[in-house]
């Protein structure tokens, strides 16, 4: 094992033991290299004032070389914010932009110790971090059974962990905080496991109520105090789209300093929350009580990022600290989550309108881009199908009867036509 690595985990497991025990294989290998071009480069950019020939990157008149029909059409930013490498972690002042940001929407964090957010190409990077860090084959990696399918792939086939799923609501139609209980301590023989909160959830768009939050997170707390390792990330891609009355900040604040045996990570983007899906920028953060835990994970991230895609994308990066500076970004954004809510609202009224009474029940939803149908004898695949063929309507079939509707990517004043379409391909297929 590189001796940088040893260092790190010898850092782990003092300040805290059970963190080690988390570790995967890789995760205990992986480290940021401290020798080599990286910081032999940061080196001579602090000491060589004649000539830095050490920056794999070309230079002209003392600046990054660019295309003019590139620079043309992006004459706004200079070009040191767009051309040259973002550093592995991002860009120092984005970083710290985006940890003022979470700190004012999730009270809970106060007082709490974190480490500043690590840029990750997106909330998926942020997903598969967890994943290497995390998770040997076998491992339980534990999330409900409506969920985002990339799980599978990040989670069991990348590495090998074991999918195990519980029913996310119970029968009056709440978050399962008893299922996800008997699931976290079915791992007591592992010692271990993963959980993965997606709130607001995809597919439903569910976010829970504040007492089914405390549900959740005293669910974890029994999961460590019967002796078992919770890696508890909060996979808040579509955060702050909360319609109604649930929770209004992530579970992160709840977990972070919750237990010894509990790591709380949380995985955030400006990709949906800002509306920036193609921006690829997302947030890793930890959260532990002691500094050199902290520490050391944040190397260890570094490490992966460092193996896989170096750094993030600099413009990228830059668009969005400039758009998180501007005095005209509350308002606009604001102004984005009326017309969403508009659109959720709309759905709800329409379904509640008894119009298609007999079709289909619906899974509920207060939150996010999503709402999920819970068809009536009608398969899921066959209606997808059939709507897109018959009406050129493209929806989301997920299992037997469940169908996904992206009200997110529908303007208002269709909404009513699209679910007239959905009925009357019901309609269509009963009675074929």
């Amino acid at each position: 094992m590189n001796s940088l690595a040893a260092q790190l985990n010898e850092s782990i497991s003092a300040g805290n033991r059970h963190v080690y025990d988390m570790l995967s294989n890789l995760g205990r290998e992986i480290y940021f290299p401290k020798e080599g071009i990286l910081s032999q480069s940061a080196e001579a950019a602090s000491q060589a004032k004649r000539y830095n020939a050490t920056i794999g990157i070309a230079t002209e008149g003392g600046g990054p070389m660019h295309l003019g029909v590139i620079q043309d059409k992006l004459s706004a930013y200079a070009p040191k914010d767009l051309y040259p490498y973002a550093p592995p972690a991002g860009k120092p002042e984005l970083r710290s932009a985006w940890r003022t940001k979470m700190l004012k929407e999730n009270p809970s964090l106060e007082g709490k110790s974190i480490s500043t957010p690590i840029i990750t190409n997106a909330l998926t990077h942020g997903l598969s971090i967890v994943a290497d860090l995390f998770v040997d084959a076998g491992d339980a990696v534990i999330y409900p059974d409506k969920n985002w399918e990339n799980y599978e792939l990040t989670f069991g086939i990348r590495r090998h962990g074991e999918a195990v799923n519980y029913p996310l609501f119970t029968e009056d139609m709440k978050f399962n905080a008893a299922g996800l209980r008997e699931a976290l301590l079915n791992q007591k023989d592992k010692g271990k496991a993963v959980v993965i909160l997606n709130f607001p959830n995809n597919p439903t768009g569910y976010t829970p109520g504040a007492a089914e939050g405390e549900e959740i997170v005293s669910a974890i707390k029994d999961a460590a105090e019967a002796g078992i390792n919770v890696v508890a990330v909060t996979d808040d891609a579509y955060f702050g789209l909360f319609f109604e009355d649930s929770l209004q900040e992530s579970l992160f604040g709840k977990l972070a300093d919750l237990h010894p045996r509990v790591l709380a990570v949380k995985i955030d983007g400006a990709t949906k929350e800002e509306f920036v899906w193609g921006f690829r920028v997302g947030f890793i953060t930890y959260a532990s009580q002691d500094a050199g835990v902290l520490t050391a994970l944040e190397q260890k991230t570094l490490g992966i990022i460092r193996a896989t895609i170096s750094s993030g994308s600099h413009p990228s990066q830059t668009f969005v600290l400039e758009a998180l500076n501007s005095p005209e970004f509350e308002a606009q954004k604001q102004e984005k989550f009326v017309i969403m809510k508009g659109r959720a609202n709309k759905v709800k009224f329409l379904l509640d309108s008894g119009k298609y009474d007999g079709a289909w029940d619906y899974y509920p939803f207060n939150s996010g881009y999503f709402m999920c149908l819970k068809l009536k004898g009608i398969s899921a695949e066959s209606l997808r199908v059939h709507l897109l063929q018959a009406y050129g309507l493209g929806t989301i079939a997920l299992g037997e009867y469940d169908l996904r509707i992206a009200f997110s990517c529908i303007e208002e004043q269709h909404l009513e036509d699209l679910f007239d379409l959905v009925y009357q391909g019901i309609q269509d297929l009963q009675s074929s």
